[in-house]
């Protein structure tokens, strides 16, 4: 009944759910033929939808042969954060490997069966891996192999470091996520399907890796905690506790909330970095690829925004809100429209006692100026009034229909998976 209660309150989340399982899904995230693949492919394309199902979908609708060699990149990324992952692996093992893990892309007999993570698959059939990494041309085979070794490194230094600075947390952001933008970012220009200064310009393809990894771990506080993780840095929180896990405590629920606050407020510095790289794309795939990571974590911001549930439970975004920002966010215009709505949604949520409240303001203001709607995405969210009462009337009728259908797209609107 709950999920009933919410598409009543959301009637153009059933239209737009319906929209995507009709068709809709198509336009983003066609699948390719796997009876057109070698064995080796297959099998990589066969890990990918193991380990991040959602991440399959959209790279499978990338053009030519960027596609094959954005998998690869995955997999390769995936091998290297399971090593980092196992707690299984002593510090005098995982230490070198993470600084070597790159050259064994070169070593057609690596593996590594010792692992006890679910994602164990990769490291141990790292040789189908290695060698289709072989295969690709070599323009691209030295951009993942810079990348992996670049990871590898700043892995290493932060396997017993704690963040501490907001420098520090952008440099383990940069690590983990903003590589992974640099890399992607290279892949694309490699590829010819966009401009070289795609690639060349790292500050801006960096911003794109960090504005994703700083919603994860912002959203992510309260699991993090449960699993003995931190990634807040202190220079942040304690300022408003002694403790980073005494957030959680229900005492401290006013403090936790402007801390929160402020880190989102960091967060949104990246989207004029952001706006500005999107616009720069020319190939509709590697749009629709890097578009919709990014709408659904200013949704997910949004969402977090002096939200008190961050500290209790999990918060996300609807899966039907999900699918329709996949749907809608298929050109610049359209992404300007939606970061629009979503930083004048936080805007409308700003406490006047809030410590972070001008700084706030003020990224809110920039943001605005870069993304003033003006297209016909301006008024995404005005239905007439016969698909909104269509949409209730089959709530009523047809919600445990409905519930099946979204268990189903649930693959591809995991907001900010990995």
């Amino acid at each position: 009944m709950e999920l009933l209660r919410t598409w009543l309150g959301h009637p153009e989340d059933i239209y737009n759910l319906l929209r995507f399982k009709m068709g809709g899904y198509r336009v983003v995230m066609p699948r390719i033929d796997p009876d057109s693949l070698g064995l080796g492919l297959r099998t990589c394309y066969r890990y990918l939808n193991q380990t991040s199902r959602s991440f399959a979908a959209v790279i499978q609708a990338l053009d030519g042969e960027l596609r094959h060699a954005v998998c690869i990149f995955y997999l390769v990324l995936r091998a290297l954060d399971t090593i980092e992952d196992d707690m299984t692996i002593s510090l005098d093992v995982k230490v070198p490997m993470l600084h070597e893990f790159h050259s064994y892309l070169y070593q057609p007999d690596w593996k590594y069966m010792e692992s006890k993570e679910k994602d164990r698959q990769v490291l141990e059939d790292f040789p189908t891996i290695s060698m289709e990494f072989r295969n690709l041309s070599k323009v691209y085979q030295d951009v993942i192999s810079d990348i992996c070794h670049k990871m590898g490194v700043g892995m290493a230094e932060f396997l017993e470091k704690k963040v501490d600075s907001q420098r520090e947390w952008d440099k383990y952001c940069h690590y983990v996520a903003g590589l992974v933008g640099i890399g992607l970012s290279r892949l694309f220009s490699a590829s010819e399907l966009e401009d070289p200064i795609v690639g060349q310009d790292t500050e801006l393809a960096n911003s794109m890796g960090l504005f994703l990894q700083k919603t994860n771990i912002i959203r992510d506080y309260l699991e993090d905690q449960l699993a003995g993780r931190e990634f807040w840095p202190r220079e942040v929180w304690s300022r408003y506790a002694k403790k980073l896990s005494d957030l959680a405590k229900p005492e401290n629920i006013d403090m936790a909330v402007q801390c929160l606050n402020e880190l989102i407020t960091n967060a949104l510095h990246h989207v004029p970095d952001v706006l500005t790289y999107l616009s720069r794309l020319k190939n509709q795939s590697v749009f629709n690829f890097c578009a919709i990571p990014q709408v659904m974590a200013i949704a997910t911001l949004a969402a977090c925004y002096n939200n008190k549930q961050v500290f209790r439970g999990v918060v996300k975004i609807r899966k039907g809100q999900a699918v329709t920002l996949m749907m809608d966010a298929t050109n610049i215009q359209a992404v300007k429209a939606i970061m629009y709505q979503y930083v004048e949604e936080i805007y409308q949520k700003i406490p006047s006692t809030d410590p972070s409240s001008n700084k706030t303001q003020q990224i809110i203001a920039s943001i605005r100026a870069m993304s003033l709607p003006g297209g016909p995405m301006a008024s995404r969210h005005h239905y007439s009034p016969i698909y909104l009462s269509c949409a209730m009337l089959l709530a009523a009728l047809s919600w445990q229909y409905l519930s099946t259908i979204s268990k189903a797209t649930e693959e591809y609107v995991q907001a900010g998976e990995n």
